[in-house]
């Protein structure tokens, strides 16, 4: 059973409801590709072997007896290891966690395993999820190290759900997850050529997952295809699958077009190929003008530091084993660990500490910081919509050589509408840049889950089948 590299997790409930593969012979074949590929891309932390075979063989006898658990049952996933899962690390790509393993699912995992779907392992990430130094390098972690792009292995993958992204792009499991505080899903998934969908903030539990901020943190799929993350986000969330969208459907539905600053050259040109196939599909396009005051990454910034040094290590008080559980016990692991500060150092963690000690969330300066960046965010999506249904945008410009200690580009801003309002996003694979996958986000209104789906389907169909590499 050699499935395509194109394989989706819709091919792969074809395989099994056939009975032209097994769940066994499924999560086998994904073992063994994870063991081919990732020496190379650094893409996966662990595998669960043990239970991810326990789990394929429990689908395998359900099967005949018509006892299915839903439409992924026996269908393999991996997961980002930030998320805690018993039978993986669950350590946010930081040393300091290695000697205390979950003992325990979080809800999201307790979702997946109740309808059939075999969790193989977890994903690299960029450690802490990005939010250790602000000269970070996007996909390395002191335990899984340099997560590397599947289209040049020499070329970053964007963060911080790093892993998540270039496993879907070579095939290393038919669905993943990631999270997202602002753009670590959609900003991966568009420089990994994969569709990377973050729902509205709460309609997927995010207990258990190692936190920044509860204003914006969320978990959702990383996929191949729109069928596939709307599955996946069904299963998350336990909403209805939002299925599918023909594209003589979008109608003269209008859609704005936003051009961020910074859109230029290739990049501008393979977006203005998917908005003129949308023209051609009978939308009815608006430009808009909405844009982000530049203040507001100030505030954002102010706010998740407020949030992070109160709420991870209240994270880690409740986490069972021995760890670092607080700022300055952290610190001092960082500074003792060979490996830790080899690429950059922790100054976010310090400004915590100090942030953490003058008050954290309980202050003035942080009540105003939050204020000022969700109102910022607000009327800025607000602008972006006007009267549209959604919103396209260019998620990122072409993926950039991996590179140590120093400030990584912002790249073009187009996630912190719906980052810090907590709206849903989605980002699909639009075409090649040198190469390179570009990506074309969709921004919604809070709730709009479903509906955004369903168009993101009806655009997947107009926009250029995707390529990927590793057979």
């Amino acid at each position: 059973m050699t499935p395509p590299t194109e394989f989706t997790a819709a091919e792969a409930r074809r395989l099994l409801d056939s009975g032209a593969a097994s769940a066994r012979e499924l999560a086998d074949f994904y073992l063994a590709r994870i063991e081919r590929l990732n020496p190379e891309l650094c893409a996966v932390i662990a595998v669960d072997v043990e239970g991810a075979r326990a789990a394929a063989a429990a689908s395998d006898a359900r099967r005949p007896d018509g006892k299915s658990l839903g439409e992924l049952d026996g269908v393999p996933i991996l997961i980002k290891d930030n998320i805690e899962a018993v039978g993986l690390p669950g350590t946010a790509g930081s040393r300091a966690l290695l000697g205390s393993p979950p003992t325990a699912d979080a809800p999201l995992v307790t979702a997946l395993r109740d309808s059939g779907l075999v969790v193989l392992g977890s994903t690299n990430l960029s450690e802490w999820a990005n939010f250790r130094s602000t000269t970070s390098t996007s996909g390395w972690s002191a335990v899984g190290g340099q997560t590397r792009n599947a289209f040049d292995t020499g070329r970053n993958t964007s963060g911080s759900s790093s892993g998540s992204g270039v496993a879907a792009a070579a095939g290393l499991a038919p669905l993943t997850i990631g999270t997202e505080t602002d753009g670590s899903i959609v900003s991966p998934a568009g420089v990994c050529g994969v569709v990377g969908f973050k729902p509205t903030r709460g309609s997927v539990p995010g207990t258990g997952i190692v936190p920044i901020s509860s204003q914006q943190d969320v978990a959702g799929p990383m996929t191949r295809s729109v069928a596939d993350a709307a599955s996946l986000y069904a299963v998350m969330s336990g909403q209805p699958s939002a299925g599918s969208v023909a594209p003589s459907g979008l109608g003269d539905r209008p859609i704005a077009v936003w051009r961020p600053a910074g859109l230029v050259g290739d990049v501008a040109a393979v977006f203005d190929a998917a908005v003129a196939r949308l023209a051609d599909a009978g939308c009815s396009l608006r430009e808009t003008q909405g844009a982000l005051a530049s203040p507001f990454q100030d505030a954002e910034f102010d706010a998740l530091v407020a949030e992070f040094s109160v709420q991870l290590p209240a994270y880690l008080a409740g986490r069972q084993g021995a760890h670092p559980r607080d700022w300055d016990e952290l610190l001092a692991f960082n500074r003792a660990d060979d490996v830790e500060l080899s690429r950059f150092s922790d100054e976010i963690f310090q400004l915590c500490r100090d942030t953490a000690a003058a008050g954290g969330t309980d202050t003035d300066k942080y009540r105003k910081a939050r204020e000022d960046a969700n109102a910022s965010c607000a009327r800025a999506l607000e602008s972006v919509l006007a009267d549209c249904d959604f919103a396209i945008a260019p998620t990122n410009a072409p993926a950039w050589p991996i590179g140590y200690g120093e400030l990584e580009e912002p790249g073009l801003l187009t996630s912190s509408l719906c980052a810090v309002t907590g709206a849903p996003s989605i980002s699909l694979p639009a075409g090649l840049v040198d190469g390179l996958p570009i990506g074309i986000s969709v921004l919604a209104r809070r709730g709009q889950d479903q509906q955004l789906l369903g168009f993101a389907a009806a655009f997947e169909a107009l926009l250029p089948d995707q390529r990927y590499p590793y057979s």
